[in-house]
């Protein structure tokens, strides 16, 4: 019986040994958790590929603007009522036609751009071993700033 209580106690023994060994050993390892943090804005501002939809986007504006002046020319020289609520709906429909295509152009780019930065983000942690990369605004401490290796993909 006093052999059985001993080996007991011995397996038991060991057992908390072995559990308390394993605690240290894990409680002194840190994670190996590399975070990076990149500024969009940054990237977006110096982004030709954004400049040009932006100036591509100012152009249809000054179009849709012509066609609006155009619009308010010809049915202001117009004096029947039927004739100026036919040109006003002609016009409307016209506009909402150009409104509707730039908008749909304009997120359509706008897509494309946003995926090829997560792309280049994506592809430049992954060569980095980073686990994680943040926006910059929102972190207040820590992280290795990228945005300039991201950057120069994305030019």
């Amino acid at each position: 019986m006093k052999n059985k209580i001993l080996a007991t106690l011995i397996v038991i023994s060991a057992f908390i040994a072995g559990y308390s060994i394993n605690s240290i050993a894990i409680s002194n390892t840190t994670p190996e958790y590399k975070i990076a943090v990149v500024d969009i804005a940054t990237i977006l501002k110096n982004s030709k590929e954004i400049n040009a939809l932006k100036l591509e986007q100012e152009k249809q504006m000054q179009n849709m603007q012509a066609t609006i002046d155009k619009a308010k020319a010809e049915i202001s020289k117009e004096q029947d009522p039927v004739k100026i609520a036919q040109l006003e709906e002609k016009y409307r429909n016209e506009i909402n036609k150009q409104k509707l295509a730039l908008d749909t152009s304009y997120n359509n780019k706008l897509t494309a751009i946003d995926n090829k930065i997560k792309t280049a983000v994506v592809e430049k942690a992954r060569s980095m071993n980073y686990n994680m990369v943040l926006p910059k605004n929102t972190v207040l401490f820590g992280g290795d700033d990228i945005t300039e290796q991201v950057a120069t993909i994305i030019k």
